[in-house]
């Protein structure tokens, strides 16, 4: 039988950044089909007007995949939000067993286009988002069987090629993965906390907004990272400190045919 077909998080907590739409969603409606908790920490709360979905529509397709969905307005620059959102979820399903810091602001701009307050987005957000909203979590985390934190975020390669065109979204990006690097030795034996990044680019909403109509032919579905998180979330905790690209896990868990999850097969 496939690895898949036990439902492996059944009654387990997730609380995912950014789960109103795209890659967060994803990975929620992944976990739902197994019966799992999911809190919802997103700011889009009324319709945006480009880009689709809110935290209700989210809970909403969530409960309707099999999962049970909490929708929180969670803007994570904002401690406190983070902080009320935590305590509702234990409040609501008793605890949390894991976090995905999948929140993330993106400007694909030089130093010299990069606009202060883009600047001040990116590392509130990918950064201080991601480290604020861990510290958060993991006081409940640590009372779970299995814990794990899961941060999107790429492995930190030195090489200037990915710095030199948009220097401070890499840097953000990599305050990310420090946190994975440091919490995952920190917490190691109690915590599992690893990274997870796909090796294509991967069709949202975000990436419509960033590549222009055609963009999509390049990318593959969210479905990727999806399957690729589950994998990660139904290790046991001792698989820590990993900075995984999505289609090298998924090739050793056995997947031989990627075409599945092209936007544009080919």
């Amino acid at each position: 039988t496939s690895p898949l077909t036990f439902r492996k998080l059944a009654g387990c907590t997730l609380f995912i950044t950014g789960a109103s739409r795209g890659i967060g969603k994803a990975i929620a409606l992944k976990a739902a089909k197994d019966g799992a908790n999911i809190v919802i920490a997103a700011k889009t709360a009324e319709p945006h007007p480009t880009l689709p979905g809110t935290i209700y529509t989210a809970a909403a397709e969530i409960e309707a995949a099999g999962g049970k969905a909490l929708p929180c307005i969670v803007n994570v620059r904002e401690e406190q939000q983070i902080i009320n959102a935590v305590e509702k979820a234990v409040k609501t399903f008793g605890g949390i067993d894991i976090l995905v810091n999948n929140a993330s602001a993106i400007s694909l701009t030089g130093t010299l286009e990069t606009e202060t307050k883009k600047v001040n987005l990116m590392m509130d957000v990918n950064v201080r988002g991601t480290y604020l909203t861990s510290k958060t979590c993991l006081p409940h985390l640590r009372k779970s069987r299995n814990p794990h934190i899961l941060n999107l975020s790429p492995p930190m390669n030195m090489n200037p090629m990915w710095f030199k065109n948009h220097c401070a979204y890499t840097i953000s990006k990599y305050g990310m993965s420090m946190c994975v690097l440091g919490m995952a030795e920190e917490f190691r034996g109690e915590v599992a906390v690893n990274a997870l990044w796909p090796k294509t680019a991967i069709h949202t909403a975000a990436m419509d907004m960033l590549g222009g109509s055609g963009i999509e032919k390049q990318c593959r579905k969210t479905d990727i990272l999806a399957d690729a998180a589950y994998c990660i979330l139904t290790k046991p905790k001792s698989f820590t400190g990993n900075f995984i690209i999505d289609e090298v896990l998924l090739r050793e868990e056995g997947v031989k045919d990627f075409d599945v999850y092209a936007i544009a097969p080919g």
